[in-house]
């Protein structure tokens, strides 16, 4: 009997609300990298979808047996050493989750609910480039494609037909406001963007959606002067001097290690400094630096909003009903490779009594055409019911009594799993989306 989704899935997740803010900076950097070696060097595992975000980490985990125990283990120790971590540290902070678990915290999740913000939107595009990864590194699997799939199908419609973005800002709004109560006048503002990644043009948006107007940008990778051309803003060439030019300097860069310093700021002068990195772009000693103001993650996290409870509980309640027919689907395929075994049972007879009447037919084609359409007609009645009966049988979770009743009747089982096409396209035969399609995805991950 195929194994359903259920058996074979299992998720390891810490977040904000289960492991400190150091541990979950360190698998950011280390964990992505793991995932490739996780696959190729394990034997308990099929797939990996891992997904590394600057208040989570999760692994998706493909298991190939039915050892849940084994792929813990042996996901953990591999997080660990690329991260460079205890590995009894990062299992006393995680959560291992199984069966509908899986696929109910993983919607919620890419839906934005279980986010510092409740409804912040760029949670969704992190977690479909999360998949994006595990395709380029082979790593995922027909269950994780679905599973991955139908989530980002959900967090659609959560973000299209309920309020839930309003109920929750983004991590850099929310910064912005947090920062607002210290600025008395954004438009008169000279403020500092560290970085020119995705967090880099939310922020910009952001700045001028409060009337920002003076923005200068530096990059520690060189990309300052091409993205001050395509935004507008004044390049900066001297990480220094341009703090010192600022009254509020935003981070936001992927370096590994913090690029501003306590030595980088002038000791005495006011100044609010918005970290957004994970790993931290500031040095935590900054906020020991006489009138400098430091608003990291962890800060911003405390005073996350609450949320509008009924855009939150109608969003919850359409992760929970995308959840049920997700399940319910999957339940009824558990039950598809033993009715193929046996419409092919059934045809094979057809197609041989089919050939015995044309031999009987004496060369009367009108008549054997007749009869033709006949038993084909009669087989398509008689195949009706059973394979309602085997979707009705899967969704209730007996799809075991199916395989078994058409084992003891005809003979017939299934075929081997690894001999069944996949339903998953090829990669190479996916139809990649225009540039116009792909531009409306990333604004949309960063609104």
């Amino acid at each position: 009997m195929r194994v359903t989704m259920d058996d074979v899935l299992i998720c390891l997740t810490a977040s904000h609300r289960n492991a400190s803010f150091d541990l979950l900076e360190r698998l950011s950097i280390g964990a992505p990298t793991a995932a490739s070696r996780l696959v190729t060097d394990s034997d308990v595992l099929d797939g990996a979808v891992v997904l590394a975000t600057c208040n989570r980490f999760e692994a998706y985990l493909d298991i190939a047996g039915d050892d849940r125990d084994s792929a813990v283990s042996a996901t953990v120790d591999a997080v660990a050493a690329a991260s460079d971590l205890d590995p009894a540290e990062v299992l006393d902070s995680v959560n291992v989750l199984g069966g509908k678990d899986v696929v109910q915290h993983l919607f919620a999740v890419s839906s934005g609910l279980e986010s510092v913000v409740v409804g912040e939107t760029e949670i969704s595009g992190q977690v479909r480039r999360s998949l994006e990864d595990a395709r380029s590194n082979g790593t995922t699997t027909s269950d994780l494609e679905r599973l991955f799939q139908e989530a980002a199908h959900t967090s659609r419609g959560v973000k299209t037909r309920t309020r839930i973005g309003a109920a929750g800002r983004s991590l850099v709004r929310l910064g912005l406001e947090l920062a607002s109560s210290r600025v008395t006048d954004w438009g008169r503002a000279r403020v500092l963007l560290v970085g020119t990644g995705s967090y880099a043009a939310t922020t910009i948006a952001a700045l001028r959606d409060r009337g920002a107007t003076t923005i200068q940008v530096f990059s520690p990778s060189g990309r300052a002067a091409w993205f001050a051309a395509k935004h507008d803003l004044v390049a900066a060439h001297d990480l220094r001097h341009a703090i010192a030019a600022s009254d509020v300097v935003i981070t936001c860069t992927s370096s590994e290690v913090p690029v501003v310093a306590p030595a980088d700021l002038d000791d005495g002068v006011r100044r609010i400094v918005i970290d957004l990195g994970l790993p931290r772009n500031v040095d935590p000693a900054a906020a020991g630096v006489d009138g400098v103001e430091l608003l990291d993650l962890e800060t911003i996290s405390i005073h996350a909003p609450i949320a509008e409870l009924n855009a939150e509980s109608e969003a919850r309640a359409m992760v929970d009903d995308a959840v049920s027919r997700f399940r319910a689907q999957a339940l009824e395929q558990s039950t598809t490779p033993a009715l193929v075994a046996f419409r092919k049972h059934v045809f094979d007879i057809l197609d041989d009594e089919i050939e015995r009447a044309k031999r009987r037919s004496d060369g009367d084609t009108e008549s054997a055409e007749q009869t033709e359409r006949a038993l084909r007609h009669l087989v398509g009645v008689l195949l009706h019911r059973p394979s309602v009966r085997a979707r009705e049988l899967g969704r209730a979770g007996r799809g075991e009594e199916f395989v078994g009743a058409l084992d003891a009747l005809f003979g017939v089982r299934p075929e081997p799993e690894a001999e069944l096409p996949s339903p998953v396209v090829p990669l190479a035969e996916r139809t990649a989306p225009d540039r116009s399609t792909r531009d409306r995805d990333d604004q949309a991950d960063a609104s």
